[in-house]
């Protein structure tokens, strides 16, 4: 085992490993409570039922989704990162796809199951490195820190902080409310956490938000703390319904942007992940990382896992440099981390006691980490700040990550064209101009 996982030439233990899978664990352990209450819009009333997902089911994919890919990226690439659905990509799944397009979640994992697909043979193929660098820096890092922002909004909505404003579109909200008092206190303690640097400090905010709201009453008692595990039943293998009943479902502008979507977040995200946790963890040789293919397929394979069992884009997560920190370097944390995801199955009734007003702080705070990218940002080339700018603000107004990525895409190649640039734009770029102009012709 010692050999396999290289602990001699990594300079690591047993323990080291164990710890900083665990700790990686904990980080990111919150993605469990976070993402069924997200993809199953439940928050969201008077919707039509089929537009529900099954919350059970979908906490069962995810720790499966989790566990499956972060054994992948442990025992194929060897690296110490964690995987889960992904933060931003659940909120664009359920609240851009299926609640504003009016698409169904069975075609909507459908566009998951296909990005992860599309991103396997990129990766297979070597063109990833095409498509990375034709893309310009500075609209990757506003593409995160735009989803940053709309992560925080949807926060704070669930907060009650802000709320419809008939007159100014939003406003604050009735900060004197029970619920509203217990997500604020969420996010006053969980930003203390932080602050300190407490390992796992989203989780143990949200944990301490829910005992909190259990005492005043505002949360309600779980039935128990062990029990078994949901049945996958409703969203298992739901992603594969259009290829059989309406595949001609999948033929529209507007699957294509979703597809298109989900794979450049994660494509970017991926990306990014894998460099500043290899960083940290000195794995980098000659500034490149090694094994690098091995890891971006681990990240597509768990994708198409993840939309098989039924959840939305699974990707690499940067909480995983908690585990780094705490002494990981090998695949062997990963493999850990895995195993406890596994394990968290059996505790789905505590998923009980989580209401919107608790999982909001962590929801906020994500996006306080997210945005982090504005500093890479090169704002005094006003021809680079401008589609930079409106990507990040568009998705938070729009209420959609696409239409963010469309506006910052349609404006790039005018404002390099117009500063006589033109020889700077990659021609991949003219063609994704090109299919987000069709996307506001015909779906916008």
């Amino acid at each position: 085992m010692k050999n396999f996982f290289q602990f001699d030439e990594l300079g690591t233990t047993y323990r080291r490993e164990i710890l900083g899978g665990l700790t990686t664990f904990l980080s990111m352990a919150y993605i469990l409570i976070v993402n069924p209450l997200t993809l199953s819009l439940e928050t969201i009333p008077d919707l039509p039922e089929f537009m529900y997902m099954d919350k059970g089911a979908v906490f069962t994919a995810t720790a499966l989704a989790a566990a499956i890919g972060s054994l992948i990226m442990g025992l194929l690439a060897k690296y110490p990162i964690a995987l889960a659905p992904g933060m931003g990509l659940n909120a664009f799944f359920a609240y851009t796809v299926v609640l504003t397009y009016g698409i169904p979640w069975q075609t909507a994992l459908t566009g998951v199951l296909l990005s992860g697909l599309i991103f396997i043979l990129l990766t297979v193929t070597g063109l990833r490195e095409k498509v990375i660098n034709a893309i310009p820096a500075e609209l990757k890092y506003a593409v995160g820190a735009g989803i940053g922002l709309f992560i925080t909004f949807i926060g704070l909505q669930s907060a009650g902080i802000i709320v419809n404003n008939d007159a100014t579109l939003v406003g604050i909200g009735d900060l004197t409310a029970p619920s509203t008092l217990l997500a604020i206190f969420g996010i006053f303690i969980t930003v203390i956490f932080m602050t300190r640097g407490v390992k796992g400090g989203i989780f143990y905010g949200l944990l301490l938000t829910a005992v909190v709201g259990m005492i005043f009453k505002e949360v309600p008692l779980p039935s128990g703390v062990v029990g078994g595990v949901p049945s996958i039943a409703p969203t298992f293998g739901a992603a594969l319904d259009p290829f059989f009943n309406d595949i001609t479902s999948l033929f529209t502008i507007q699957i294509l942007v979703v597809v298109l979507t989900f794979l450049f977040v994660d494509f970017f995200d991926t990306a990014g992940t894998l460099v500043a946790v290899a960083n940290q963890a000195n794995l980098m040789k000659d500034n490149k990382l090694p094994r690098a293919g091995k890891a971006l397929f681990a990240d597509s394979a768990a994708t198409v896992v993840g939309a098989v069992l039924g959840t939305s884009t699974t990707t690499s997560y940067i909480e995983s440099s908690a585990g780094v920190a705490a002494g990981a370097r090998s695949g062997f944390a990963s493999v850990v981390t895995g195993v406890l995801f596994l394990l968290a199955l059996f505790f789905y009734p505590l998923l009980e006691v989580i209401t919107a007003p608790v999982t909001a702080p962590a929801l906020i705070i994500v996006g306080v980490l997210m945005v982090s990218t504005l500093g890479k940002i090169d704002w005094a080339r006003f021809e680079v700040a401008v589609p930079a700018f409106l990507t990040i603000i568009a998705m938070p107004l729009t209420y959609s990550i696409a239409t963010g990525i469309a506006i910052g895409f349609l404006f790039y190649p005018i404002t390099m064209i117009m500063s006589g640039r033109r020889k700077e734009i990659h021609p991949i770029m003219y063609g994704l101009f090109l299919i987000f102009l069709l996307y506001f012709v015909f779906l916008v």
